[in-house]
C-alpha cells in the first residue's frame, strides 16, 4: 500500500468512526484526491449517492449519480471498482488517479451517514450486479 493510500485509509476509518468530518480531514483528503474530491463533496451535497443493499444478505454496492447534464449513474465499490468511464481510463489504464469522483463521493456519504439506504431482495441485487 503507497504511502498516500495509507493517510487516505487512516482519514477515512477516523471518518467511519465517528460519522463525520472535520475540517482537517477535510484538507487531508483534497490534498490526496484534489479535484475529484471537490466534485465528489458536490455529489454528496445534492445527496446523489445510494447505498443499495440486499435482504437478507446485507451485500450492498452504490449507485451514484453523475454531475453531467445527463444525469449518468454509476455502480460502485468506493474502495475497489467503478462502472464510469474515468475509473477505467484514468485509474485502471494510465494509473493518475487513486479512484475516481463516484467512489469518494460513495465512501464520503457511507462514511459520515448521509447516503440514502435503498433495500432490495438479494435476487434484484444479483441482477443490479449482473449489469455490471
Amino acid at each position: 500500500m503507497s504511502k498516500c493510500s495509507w493517510v487516505a485509509e487512516s482519514v477515512w476509518k477516523d471518518i467511519e468512526s465517528t460519522s463525520s468530518v472535520t475540517d482537517d480531514q477535510l484538507s487531508v483528503l483534497h490534498f490526496l484526491f484534489g479535484k475529484n474530491f471537490e466534485r465528489a463533496t458536490r455529489i454528496v451535497d445534492q445527496r446523489c449517492v445510494k447505498r443499495i443493499s440486499g435482504e437478507p444478505s446485507g451485500r450492498s454496492i452504490f449507485r451514484v449519480v453523475g454531475e453531467s447534464r445527463r444525469k449518468e449513474e454509476y455502480l460502485c465499490f468506493p474502495e475497489h471498482y467503478c462502472s464510469c468511464y474515468s475509473f477505467f481510463y484514468d485509474i485502471v489504464n494510465r494509473g493518475e488517479q487513486l479512484c475516481c469522483k463516484h467512489q469518494l463521493a460513495a465512501r464520503l456519504s457511507a462514511s459520515t451517514g448521509v447516503c440514502i439506504d435503498v433495500k432490495v431482495s438479494d435476487e434484484e441485487l444479483a441482477f443490479l450486479l449482473s449489469k455490471l
